[in-house]
């Protein structure tokens, strides 16, 4: 059965409205903070009402999975490093786990694909994707599970309470299919794309550029199909996360984007369901050369440059502060009067 998305409410701009008012009437110069005023405009506007309330329950959800294709020599990595970090993630030590705290946000690992064994078995669709050079990442019924699964985690987090989700991934080889998703919806040639993910070499690097390229001519076959492109040149993580993305919005719940593999999931979610962009703002821009062509397609400005390729969700969770900030500028600065 085919995954349909509901329609895609868009934030309150009359709220919006509102809360920039507010700024103006706040103790100190008019539009003398920037764009903190805007996030928390922003944060009204999703949150319908001004001031926007301080954030509860923000969550990190971090979808873990492996890519066949690192089996070309793609990067700098072996896929079995993909099930030790999960577990120093659910141990609570993991880099995200210490960005979390300084934020408030609870931080929940989702193995969706890791081509390995870990205990969480909920959600898992397969071990590790195919080699996208020569084969589809998944089969059609293992993409809608991956799409089904984050949309369910989605609004498990939203029922929780969460009032702000960051979405992350784990995994070796997530670089070269998120590239690849980049390229085929941005129009892009394949050298473009290519970065140095995992913090690979110059011989690596024209490895991954010549995968990202066959794996590109595969992938503008089915342009025009957003779950095939995600079955062709995705992986089980970034289906699972544009599934999630576009039911967050669906939700009213804003997203802060992490790299470029939820960036690139993001712009999937955003043809799955049209409107989903106006409910993200861009955590930081990621090192990865492609992540500019996300920001520039879904209208982006990121609001941080520190050149983090990590993935997991760490440099949203760097960014996450900044939003909270924004928030409690407008509820607890006094007003002029």
């Amino acid at each position: 059965m085919t995954v349909e998305f509901a329609p895609v409410p868009q934030p309150d701009e009359v709220v919006r409205a509102e809360a920039l008012r507010r700024h103006a009437t706040l103790a100190k110069p008019v539009a003398s903070l920037g764009r903190l005023e805007e996030l928390g405009a922003w944060i009204a506007a999703c949150q319908a009402q001004s001031p926007p309330r301080p954030f509860a329950r923000p969550r990190i959800v971090v979808f873990a999975a492996d890519h066949g294709i690192a089996a070309k020599g793609v990067s700098a990595y072996p896929p079995e490093v993909t099930a030790r970090r999960v577990g120093t993630l659910l141990a609570g030590e993991g880099v995200t786990s210490a960005l979390a705290q300084v934020g408030g946000a609870g931080v929940r690992v989702v193995d969706v694909g890791v081509d390995g064994d870990t205990p969480l078995t909920e959600f898992k669709v397969r071990k590790g994707s195919g080699s996208i050079d020569v084969e589809d990442a998944l089969t059609a019924d293992e993409t809608d599970a991956a799409l089904r699964a984050g949309m369910a985690v989605a609004d498990a987090e939203v029922d929780s309470g969460a009032d702000l989700l960051i979405a992350g991934d784990l995994g070796v080889g997530a670089s070269t299919p998120s590239s690849v998703l980049v390229a085929a919806l941005t129009g892009t040639e394949p050298v473009a794309v290519v970065g140095r993910g995992s913090g690979i070499d110059d011989v690596t690097w024209m490895r991954k550029a010549a995968a990202i390229r066959d794996a590109l001519r595969r992938a503008r076959a089915v342009l025009a199909d957003p779950v095939a492109l995600l079955r062709t040149a995705g992986g089980a993580d970034l289906a699972a996360i544009a599934g999630f993305l576009a039911q967050a919005a669906i939700r009213r719940t804003p997203v802060l984007l992490d790299g470029l593999a939820a960036g690139a999931a993001a712009l999937v979610a955003d043809e799955l369901a049209p409107g989903a962009r106006s409910w993200w703002v861009a955590g930081q821009r990621c090192a990865e050369p492609a992540y500019d062509f996300v920001l520039e397609r879904l209208d982006l400005k990121p609001l941080l440059d520190l050149d983090i390729r990590l993935g997991e969700g760490a440099g949203a969770a760097t960014a996450l502060p900044l939003l909270v900030m924004a928030t409690r500028l407008l509820t607890d600065v006094a007003t002029q009067a």
